[in-house]
């Protein structure tokens, strides 16, 4: 399954995007429109005859499919592993049984969110959130039935649209005056047009390692993408203000901390995503997709 592809396969013909309705899936399907779609109204990856009916061999799948409502994952656990572990078990083994290849995306939130360096893939896990264990469980269903797989995990992903955070914080800008941000929250803004880009690059990739992770590079508290945000469309960055966490409880705690070491990704030669800085700009200058 991880052989060097003959010289001029048609690797996109031969990819399969689940999830296709989500912020990757849909840039995936921009950048790749030759690829075969699902969302999860035409696929529910928890159903293994429809999951194995829609692959073929020698399928590349890219499953962005997860159930991603992190404080709603609180009271409805049993969704949450649904989706995030279920799901990924039954398209697993499907792609080892069809001999397809599977590139499945996980988060930032298996990890404690208590470190100071960035995390690495070989870190130790603790995930403190039902989304959070819902997920690890995803990666080591994952891990079980489709040993070839990569796991790629990814943090803070918005394509500024469709109500992500930095769509959001472009609406304030218009209705309030001063919009209070949590400042003690730090992770690794990550454009999804970057993402989808970087994840096509990996279904290329003849022989990548099996967990890696996957970010616009740089970090910022949430503080500091919403000022950067309001620069980037003109607006005064003073009109964001600073909080704490603690002034705005949400059913799940999210991590202190969350930055991701894109080491491995470098390592493995695959190209390293930009500043996020940059990426930033293109999302909020860039035309709307």
């Amino acid at each position: 399954m991880n052989d060097v592809v003959p010289p001029g396969t048609d690797l996109t013909a031969r990819l399969v995007i689940t999830g296709a309705g989500g912020q990757v899936g849909r840039e995936l399907l921009r950048l790749a429109p030759a690829a075969r779609a699902y969302p999860r109204s035409l696929l529910d990856i928890t159903d293994p005859a429809a999951v194995e009916s829609a692959l073929r061999p020698g399928d590349i799948v890219i499953n962005c499919a997860a159930f991603t409502a992190v404080d709603r994952a609180e009271s409805e656990p049993e969704a949450a592993f649904a989706g995030n572990a279920t799901g990924p078990a039954v398209l697993a083994a499907a792609c080892a049984r069809s001999g397809a290849r599977l590139i499945h995306l996980s988060t930032d939130y298996v990890f404690p969110g208590t470190g100071t360096a960035p995390y690495e893939p070989g870190d130790p896990t603790g995930p403190t959130t039902v989304y959070g264990r819902s997920k690890l469980a995803g990666e080591l269903a994952v891990r079980e039935n489709s040993p070839h797989a990569q796991i790629v995990r990814t943090a803070w992903v918005y394509r500024g649209t469709d109500g992500d955070f930095v769509a959001t914080m472009r609406r304030l800008e218009r209705e309030r005056d001063t919009v209070n941000v949590v400042t003690d929250q730090i992770g690794s803004p990550t454009y999804a047009a970057d993402l989808a880009a970087g994840l096509l690059e990996l279904a290329h990739h003849p022989d990548p390692p099996a967990v890696l992770h996957a970010t616009n590079s740089g970090r910022a508290s949430w503080f500091d993408l919403a000022r950067a945000v309001f620069a980037g469309i003109g607006a005064d960055p003073g009109r964001v203000r600073p909080c704490t966490s603690a002034e705005f409880p949400r059913p799940a705690p999210r991590p202190a901390f969350s930055v991701l070491s894109g080491a491995t990704w470098q390592n493995a030669g695959l190209t390293p995503l930009r500043p996020w800085e940059s990426a930033l700009t293109e999302a909020l200058t860039g035309p709307a997709h």
